[in-house]
């Protein structure tokens, strides 16, 4: 079992940047691969980015490359989304995940374990 503890989510403006991490326990962080998820009110959720256990392979959805940058800390079971140059677009609660068995890194539904999720809010 991993479990996944969400934070760094918040308000901020237009423009602005946050800083989502994600804290892994239970299980080493090292061979998952790893993702973030977003869901707006009234939207399905949608992959944001993500990075294979040997963070050889990155995926970043088309609206967020160029503003978010994925990143991973295996010594400290921790995952990060850095995001720069916000948008009211961006607005959503921020869900991480990890799964073992991960072929496709966009796709929700081959990973295993995910957290609570974190609140962001950009404000225009």
């Amino acid at each position: 079992q991993v479990q996944l503890v969400e934070s760094g989510g918040g308000l901020v403006q237009t423009g602005g940047s946050l800083r989502l991490s994600c804290a892994a326990s239970g299980r080493t962080f090292s061979g998952y691969s790893t993702g973030w998820f977003r869901q707006a009110p009234g939207k399905e959720r949608e992959p944001v980015a993500a990075i294979s256990w040997s963070s050889i392979s990155l995926y970043y959805t088309d609206s967020v490359k160029g503003r978010f940058t994925i990143s991973r800390d295996n010594a400290k079971n921790t995952m990060y989304l850095q995001m720069n140059s916000l948008k009211a677009e961006d607005t959503a609660v921020y869900y991480c995940a990890a799964g073992g068995r991960v072929r496709q890194l966009r796709v929700g539904s081959q990973y295993d374990y995910w957290g609570q999720g974190t609140q962001v809010t950009v404000s225009s």
